[in-house]
């Protein structure tokens, strides 16, 4: 694929390092849910969509067209919804107390927001092409 505007923003401290690093928070909180509140469904739900942001990510950078660029990294805008879901049910249902929602939200908020800034510039990139 030829070099895309928007895969720029997932070099160096971006998207990729970002999802990345939130992965590793989801797999820390899990193991955490599991072992002292002996809670498996939601956080295997969890653990599986908050993983998978970073995997689809790493799938995009390899795209073959800007469509699957697009299209994988919508993908991982699902599966960052889906996970903010889960975080605001974990912390609503008193799984996770305060200061630990506290630490992982703005993160997954952030992934939501960045995600949808390089989808839509992908769109506006191919609409101009």
């Amino acid at each position: 694929m030829k070099s895309v505007e928007s895969k720029s923003e997932m070099n160096g401290n971006g998207v990729r390092e970002l999802s990345f690093g939130f992965a590793l928070q989801v797999v820390r909180l899990c193991r955490f849910l599991e072992k002292e509140k002996k809670e498996y469904v939601l956080s295997r739900q969890l653990l599986r969509s908050g993983t998978a942001i970073g995997a689809l990510v790493r799938e995009a950078q390899q795209a073959e067209s800007r469509a699957d660029f697009i299209h994988k990294l919508s993908i991982a805008l699902k599966e960052a919804n889906e996970t903010d879901y889960w975080i605001e049910l974990l912390h609503q249902s008193q799984l996770i107390e305060k200061k630990g929602y506290d630490s992982i939200k703005p993160d997954i908020v952030e992934l939501l927001k960045l995600l949808t800034s390089i989808i839509k510039s992908s769109k506006i990139a191919v609409k101009n092409s």
